[in-house]
């Protein structure tokens, strides 16, 4: 069998060594070194056992393919979804924390998860995380969030606990458990424009509303931090119902 190991270095064609990361008869090495040795060359493993990896994982191997070829890659397709947003946070959490001490400040911050949990699963909502002092939450429709932050804001008024909420609807990516993209930030923001005890919605979400039990205040334009324009908000004015509490649910 000839060696052709002298003959890569005169190699000039672009390269692209390909290897099966688990294959017995031909040593990941082999394919390392060959690909050391041509000027410019680029080495990919792929996971498999097979002498023919790419027909293993198409997807890896079709991948790196179009990278070597065009100089990019593709970005993977995102998942979308509409969803209604709502983030919600406790009012001077610092201060609460400061004075109740580490011990007293977990227990509330215990129940402060639990409840809000379970009040937006009682609202037919998706708890997406926690954020330390509040939530992150989606719905499938923004009366549904609405409630929620009125049960929510409710519940924790009886154990001394202040909320300020934001919501708003719109388009979300989904990224695993967790959600992304503009709808986020806005709620977020909206949040933070909203006074002790506020649950503050964009104009969206009082169009999406129209005709229901639920009333507002207007609480005029603001410039979001972050966000392009001024945007329209509103306060929710009385709790709406029906009030999903902890009893019913269970």
């Amino acid at each position: 069998m000839a060696d052709a190991r002298p003959l890569l270095p005169v190699v000039t064609a672009p390269t692209l060594v390909v290897h099966p990361t688990r294959n017995a008869f031909l040593p990941v090495a082999m394919a390392r070194y060959v690909a050391e040795h041509i000027e410019g060359a680029r080495f990919m493993e792929i996971p498999s056992g097979d002498v023919e990896p790419w027909w293993d994982h198409p997807e890896v191997a079709l991948d790196g393919l179009e990278e070597f070829i065009t100089g990019t890659r593709r970005a993977a397709p995102t998942d979308r979804q509409l969803a209604t947003v709502l983030f919600t946070d406790i009012v001077d959490s610092s201060g609460m924390a400061g004075t109740l001490g580490d011990r007293r400040w977990a227990a509330v911050l215990d129940l402060h998860d639990n409840t809000t949990k379970g009040l937006i699963e009682g609202n037919a909502g998706t708890l997406v995380k926690t954020t330390g002092d509040g939530v992150l939450a989606t719905f499938d429709g923004p009366g549904r969030a609405i409630r929620s932050a009125s049960n929510i804001r409710e519940e924790l008024a009886k154990i001394d606990v202040m909320i300020r909420a934001g919501i708003h609807t719109g388009e979300v990516e989904i990224r695993g458990e967790d959600v992304g993209g503009i709808a986020v930030h806005l709620a977020a923001r909206i949040m933070a424009a909203a006074e002790p005890g506020e649950i503050l919605v964009s104009n969206t979400v009082k169009d999406l509303v129209i005709g229901s039990d639920i009333a507002f205040l207007d609480r005029g334009t603001h410039v979001l931090k972050g966000i392009d324009g001024r945007w329209q908000l509103s306060a929710v004015s009385e709790p709406p119902a029906p009030r999903a509490t902890l009893h019913e649910r269970g």
